[in-house]
C-alpha cells in the first residue's frame, strides 16, 4: 500500500497553499468546504446495486467513444474528478497512478478518470500525474448528472478563484461552472456498482487502499 495517504498529502499541501494564497482566501475556501460537509450528499445519488448508466465520453484527442466501450467485459474503477485546475485531483490522481493502478493491473480491473472538462483539459491532467489509464471528458457533466453526484463551486469560490486567476468555466467543455463531487465507483463485470465513495469536502478523497478492498471482494 502507498507509503504516503492522500489525507497525508493534502494536509501537507494545505500548509503550503495557504501560506501562498493569505488568509482572506483561505477562509473563503474553508467556508466553502463546511458548507459543503454540513448540506452533505444530494438525495439522489448512485447506490451500490445501481447499473452504471452508458455515456458517449471523449478522449484527450476529442475523439467520441462510449462508456461501456471504454470498461468492456471486465471489473473497473471509475473515478470522477473535477479538473485539471484542482491541485487536490492532480494529486489523487498522481497518487493513483503510482499507487493503484499496478493492483488494478494485477487484478484484471480497468481504471477510468471523468470529468467535465474539455478535452485539453483532460490532456493536462495526464500530463499533470504522467497518467497511463484512460482519462475521459463527459461534456456537460451528462453522466455526472445520472448518477446525481453534480455540484458547484460557492460564487465567492468562484470569486476567490477568479483572484487566483482561474474561472472553471474556462475549463469546462460546456463553459458553466458545474463539476462532480469526487467520486469513485467499483462496478463488477456486468457495469453494476458494488462500491460507492462520493466525497462532498473536494479536499477529502478516496484512499487506495478502500479501492483495492473493494476491487478484490467482487
Amino acid at each position: 500500500m502507498p507509503e504516503s495517504s492522500i489525507a497525508e498529502q493534502v494536509e501537507s499541501f494545505n500548509k503550503g497553499f495557504t501560506r501562498q494564497i493569505g488568509p482572506d482566501l483561505s477562509a473563503v475556501f474553508d467556508t466553502e468546504q463546511a458548507d459543503l460537509r454540513a448540506a452533505g450528499l444530494p438525495a439522489a445519488v448512485v447506490r451500490p446495486g445501481n447499473r452504471l448508466p452508458d455515456a458517449d465520453l471523449l478522449t484527450p484527442g476529442g475523439d467520441t467513444v462510449t462508456l461501456a466501450d471504454d470498461l468492456g467485459s471486465a471489473p473497473a474503477v471509475v473515478v470522477f474528478y473535477r479538473g485539471a485546475w484542482c491541485p487536490y485531483c492532480n494529486l489523487t490522481l498522481r497518487t493513483y497512478q503510482q499507487d493503484l493502478l499496478p493492483h488494478l493491473d494485477a487484478l484484471g480491473a480497468q481504471l477510468v478518470a471523468i470529468s467535465p472538462q474539455t478535452p485539453e483539459g483532460s490532456e493536462a491532467a495526464i500530463a499533470n500525474g504522467e497518467l497511463a489509464f484512460l482519462v475521459r471528458s463527459d461534456p456537460g457533466n451528462v453522466l455526472a448528472a445520472q448518477l446525481g453526484i453534480v455540484t458547484e463551486p460557492s460564487p465567492e469560490a468562484r470569486r476567490a478563484h477568479a483572484q487566483l486567476g482561474f474561472d472553471v468555466a474556462d475549463s469546462n467543455a460546456d463553459a458553466s461552472g458545474r463539476i462532480p463531487f469526487p467520486t469513485v465507483l467499483v462496478v463488477d463485470a456486468q457495469r453494476v456498482v458494488r462500491y460507492v465513495d462520493i466525497q462532498v469536502d473536494y479536499t477529502a478523497r478516496t484512499e487506495v487502499d478502500s479501492i483495492v478492498a473493494a476491487v478484490r471482494a467482487l
